[in-house]
């Protein structure tokens, strides 16, 4: 059996629920997260894109996210390599989502979409080195 992280579970007293409802600002695009486990890896990355949209994100399988309305007013972003995709509410700018580069299994989502849940009250987020991806860095071989 392999052993599933533990997320947060709880923020300000508003709990994560196994099922937690996502929106952008204008409410035309509106997810459901699939969160058993709750928050799981919350962070920010300092690469050129995640610096300008300061947004706290979290880690869920592909599967784990569901678009319930506001698909066709999603619009999507892709730059450099063009493997991660970043979406955004195409009225209110607003960024909900992206498929990882680093993890293309994975979305990362903007925990501040979540409903009731303010990521500012999540203590020690940590920030990622996206400047320096994993993807981009050389593997040292023996010396």
């Amino acid at each position: 059996m392999g052993h599933r992280e533990r997320g947060i579970l709880e923020v300000d007293g508003v709990a994560v629920l196994a099922r937690h409802r996502a929106t952008c600002h204008c409410g035309e695009v509106e997810l459901a997260l699939d969160l058993p486990d709750g928050i799981v890896d919350p962070r920010r990355c300092d690469c050129s894109i995640c610096r300008r949209k300061g947004a706290v994100v979290a880690s869920v399988p592909l599967a784990g996210l569901h678009v319930v309305r506001g698909a066709d007013r999603l619009r999507l972003y892709q730059f450099n390599t063009h493997t991660a995709r970043h979406y955004f509410c195409g009225t209110c700018g607003i960024y909900t989502h992206h498929q990882r580069r680093s993890n293309p299994e994975q979305y990362g989502y903007n925990v501040g979409c979540l409903d009731g849940i303010n990521p500012l009250k999540i203590a020690g987020v940590s920030c990622e080195d996206g400047v320096n991806h994993p993807s981009d860095r050389a593997t040292a071989g023996p010396a």
